[in-house]
């Protein structure tokens, strides 16, 4: 299973880690969009995830190492035993994943709060977070995916918005930029955060929104959850930034999902019927959908451009813009 081109490397590692030359078991692991190999071992009667990023792909494994093993001397991401950035390949613990308890929103919060506090990760070299997504959204526009009856009114309140949530730089902190329920494991005491490839130092307010997307239901679990994170209400400021970083991260899956759906030949139409919000984002958690299909991205973007402009067509929103507005 482990390419021949690296069974050298993976002797190594296991003998540096754990004084063995050979594993007692080995199986793959698959799922998620992540680009690497992934296998579960078994040495002495524990098991372990070996992890070999591929060489065709592109990439500086020592970010995400590092960042990892930052996590993990923390408690928030699993051990690492063996990083190598030259043979780009990590052996970490395992967590047998176990259901998510009920009250993921206020442990979630108490994770981040503590990812957050990390001493700070490197910048993204695609430079602004922001920026970048922002970039994304409008290259949706200029592809004329949907016509312009349909993304109107959602475009111009997404650009009102990233005026008014830039004008005042958000607090940067140590990020994993896609904490989904696929990157968290539960091993019914406690949670953690797996899969680091997107790490990097980001807005406080990424991290908070994609959480939210799956665990907080309405306003008054997202004033708990608010208050958990920052350990005080939130206040009106730093829940108004909040809810305006929730509509601009929709509005970049929004993009992202409808821009790989197109590349992939798909025709979607504005009008394509979707699955409600919420029962969506439960059947993603319980790992029923299959996001490498173009026709499951092309219903999540549109879940996402759906929810975005619901979202910022409410007095909520406009109260959330003139608080921002008038702090900077």
């Amino acid at each position: 299973m482990i390419p021949d081109e690296k069974q050298a490397a993976v002797k190594r590692a296991m003998e540096e880690a754990f004084g063995v030359s050979e594993y007692d078991a080995i199986q793959p692991l698959s799922g998620g969009l992540s680009t690497a190999q992934a296998f579960q071992i078994s040495i002495k009667g524990k098991h372990y995830l070996l992890k070999i990023l591929r060489k065709e792909v592109i990439s500086d494994p020592k970010n995400e190492f590092e960042c990892m093993q930052a996590a993990g001397q923390a408690g928030i991401a699993p051990r690492v035993w063996y990083a190598s950035v030259e043979e780009r390949l990590l052996i970490s613990d395992f967590v047998e994943a176990r259901p998510f308890p009920p009250d993921m929103a206020q442990r979630m919060a108490g994770v981040i709060r503590r990812l957050h506090a990390l001493p700070p990760f490197e910048r993204p070299k695609m430079g602004s977070y922001f920026g970048a997504m922002d970039g994304l959204v409008r290259r949706f526009q200029a592809a004329q995916l949907l016509p312009e009856s349909a993304t109107e009114e959602v475009l111009r309140r997404y650009g009102e918005l990233m005026q008014v949530y830039l004008r005042q730089d958000g607090k940067m902190v140590s990020s994993h930029n896609d904490v989904k329920p696929q990157n968290i494991r539960y091993d019914g005491k406690q949670l953690w955060l797996v899969d680091w490839e997107s790490a990097f130092l980001n807005d406080e307010n990424v991290d908070l929104a994609i959480v939210a997307n799956f665990f907080v239901n309405d306003e008054a679990d997202e004033e708990q959850y608010l208050q958990a994170y920052f350990g005080e209400p939130a206040g009106e400021y730093r829940a108004a930034r909040f809810t305006l970083a929730r509509q601009a991260v929709s509005m970049f899956y929004a993009a992202l999902l409808l821009l790989e759906a197109g590349r992939a030949g798909l025709k979607i139409a504005a009008d394509m019927p979707v699955h409600d919000w919420r029962e969506y984002h439960q059947e993603l958690t319980a790992d029923k959908i299959d996001m490498l299909k173009a026709d499951a991205k092309a219903e999540y973007g549109m879940i996402h451009l759906r929810s975005a402009l619901r979202n910022m067509q409410t007095r909520r929103f406009e109260e959330a813009m003139e608080e921002v507005r008038n702090k900077t």
